[in-house]
């Protein structure tokens, strides 16, 4: 039988070599560059309605354009 979570659980991660600290909590994730307070937030009922994926292909949208306008005005 699996433990219920009931509190907040931090772990440790490393992403390309920097630290990050994950919060798991009742009511979602929150990844954070270790030693800042601000980070990307997720709560359970949306990634369950697929706003992840969503925000992923948005914010993967959004890059290719600035990569785009700062090779244009070089």
């Amino acid at each position: 039988m699996a433990t219920k979570l009931d509190k907040q659980l931090k772990r440790e991660i490393d992403v390309d070599g920097k630290p990050y600290m994950l919060a798991i909590t009742p009511d979602g994730l929150k990844l954070t560059e270790k030693g800042k307070r601000k980070g990307q937030e997720l709560s359970w009922k949306n990634l369950l309605a697929g706003q992840a994926a969503q925000a992923t292909v948005l914010t993967a949208a959004t890059e290719e354009s600035e990569s785009a306008e700062s090779a244009d005005t070089e």
